[in-house]
């Protein structure tokens, strides 16, 4: 039997989800919350839907098996929860928590309810990544790795012309970090794990949002470097520099290119631009760990890891959110 998804939010990451679930095997579109009605209706027409809520008891007591949270990054954790003790399994965009914390009563609380939870990390999920891990065997004891992430956001520009947007609102979850950074931060994760130590430094804006960050991370023999930035564009890859070569990366999120370069100048090209969303790859493995044909720990491990290292960087850059003293 399909997995029935329920979707909480309707914004435009929620219609890239919607139209990798159509494209998906085990799982069907069922319901949508939104705080109005007429945006829910929207939705649900766009994307076949048969059931639209405007109250989120309604909605979680409905006939969905799974949820997907694309709220703003506050309501994040408090949804999870909502729909954990309501015996949902769920798939929660990123950042899952706004801390390591949060995270931690989360996933105690899906395994005591017999639930799946699971982030919804593009890249975490994306096979680009197993490539370029296979590929650090070609170049070499690794030294140094820098993961960049740079995108100047569509709503800077009324920033600086004094509108502060959600995205620009600190007091909603939102950093450079917890937007942008953190894909950074969870591939580094994916490939190197926990790091020995963590130096960080932020530009933060005048209304107290992260506005870009550094960080420097120490590891056995090596070093990685995050850079991330709301407010600059960077047209440098990610790059995993090796004695005997490097690994380029594309774009973070969407991992469309991944190049191996070895030191004598040869160049092989991994992957390359690929059609459709790589969110396919999130849906299917959501859908595999549902079902029981696939372990979550993994994805779960790697999601604890990234949020302990941007708990420190936060730390370090005075970066608190009231919504996550409030929760924990």
């Amino acid at each position: 039997m399909d997995i029935r998804l329920g979707v909480i939010g309707t914004n435009f990451v929620s219609d890239w989800l919607a139209d990798s679930v159509k494209e998906a095997d085990g799982i069907v579109l069922a319901a949508v919350y939104s705080r109005t009605g007429e945006h829910g209706a929207a939705f649900a027409r766009k994307h076949g839907i048969p059931a639209v809520y405007t109250d989120m008891e309604d909605f979680l007591s409905a006939e969905i098996d799974a949820v997907y949270i694309a709220s703003p990054n506050f309501l994040h954790y408090p949804q999870a929860m909502m729909a954990v003790w309501h015996g949902k399994h769920v798939l929660v965009e990123k950042p899952a928590c706004l801390s390591a914390a949060q995270w931690d009563i989360l996933a105690a609380a899906a395994e005591q309810n017999h639930v799946t939870v699971l982030e919804a990390m593009r890249p975490g999920h994306d096979p680009a990544v197993e490539t370029a891990r296979e590929a650090m065997g070609e170049i070499g004891t690794v030294r140094r790795a820098c993961f960049d992430f740079c995108q100047y956001s569509s709503r800077y520009d009324r920033f600086r012309a004094g509108e502060v947007l959600n995205a620009f609102n600190p007091t909603l979850g939102n950093a450079a970090l917890m937007d942008i950074g953190c894909y950074a931060v969870h591939v580094c994760a994916m490939l190197f794990g926990a790091p020995e130590s963590v130096h960080a430094r932020s530009v933060i804006l005048e209304n107290g949002m992260e506005g870009m960050g550094t960080a420097f991370l120490t590891y056995p023999g090596m070093q990685a470097e995050i850079v991330y930035s709301k407010i600059t564009e960077s047209a440098n890859p990610s790059v995993i520099t090796g004695e005997d070569g490097a690994v380029l990366l594309g774009k973070l999120s969407t991992m469309e290119r991944v190049l191996l370069k070895r030191r004598g100048g040869e160049e092989t090209v991994l992957v390359a631009e690929r059609e459709g969303s790589n969110m396919r790859y999130e849906v299917a493995d959501f859908v595999r760990a549902v079902r029981g044909e696939a372990s979550p720990e993994p994805w779960q491990k790697t999601t604890r890891i990234t949020l302990g290292i941007m708990d420190e960087i936060r730390r370090q850059s005075g970066i608190v959110f009231p919504a996550e003293i409030e929760s924990t």
